[in-house]
């Protein structure tokens, strides 16, 4: 009897998120929207029959009003080089929904990095046949990581280099871009004998658009599996606009 119950238990992990997307695709409009993370300044547009209205289906009836922009926080622009030794440059990424975690080859806590790292394999395997999805590991320790180091540890989790990038390059580059473009933090404590490195154990999920979209616990099996389905989500607002 406790085996039924495990697999009746097992049966509904797996088909529920594919039910929830299929109900998603049937109705009309997306009824699942995702938050949009970091607002940067909400702007407010004064409506004065300037050519912005044009682009307002009833221009006529705002006149005289305001209408409130929020502009959100985008990924900056940034050069890396990947484990082939190949200049990987972030802008690369536009118009694609790709996943972005922090990491270092070198992590001894097979609970933490190589967790993370397993589970974007999973990730991987399930958007392998869309090129609309992307993986982009940063390496937090690029001293010892280098494109070698690298190409070796995307090894180990069947990485498609078409899909999966492991990036390197000069720390303080890769520190910035975590704190102030993914809003994260990547940092080295200790010393050159004995370094440590501290790094976010989230995996961001950002749009088409290079904002961030969502923030998962990436040694959670269960937190995947949301970013699996989220990620359907933006595919499906692409697919709409």
């Amino acid at each position: 009897m406790n085996k039924n119950r495990q697999y009746i238990l097992l049966g509904i992990l797996v088909i529920f998120p594919i039910l929830v997307f299929v109900f998603l695709q049937s109705m009309g409009t997306n009824t699942y929207p995702l938050e949009i993370y970091h607002t940067q300044w909400i702007e407010e547009v004064q409506v004065d029959g300037q050519p912005y209205l044009d682009t307002l289906r009833d221009a006529s009836a705002l006149e005289g009003h305001k209408i409130v922009d929020t502009i959100y926080h985008h990924i900056p622009d940034f050069e890396l080089t990947d484990q082939e030794g190949k200049v990987f440059k972030g802008a690369s990424l536009d118009g694609q929904v790709y996943v972005a975690d922090f990491f270092f080859t070198r992590c001894g806590n097979p609970t933490l990095c190589p967790r993370m790292s397993a589970e974007l394999e999973r990730v991987q395997e399930n958007f392998k046949d869309n090129d609309l999805v992307k993986i982009v590991s940063f390496t937090v320790d690029p001293v010892n990581d280098t494109p070698k180091v690298l190409k070796e540890y995307a090894g180990r989790y069947q990485a498609n280099y078409e899909k999966w990038k492991f990036l390197t390059g000069e720390k303080d580059k890769i520190y910035d871009l975590a704190y102030y473009g993914f809003k994260v933090n990547a940092m080295e404590e200790g010393n050159e004998v004995t370094p440590e490195f501290l790094h976010a154990t989230k995996l961001m999920l950002i749009d088409a658009q290079g904002r961030v979209r969502g923030y998962y616990e990436g040694t959670n099996r269960e937190e995947v599996d949301k970013l699996i389905l989220e990620i359907k989500i933006l595919l499906y607002e692409i697919k709409k606009s």
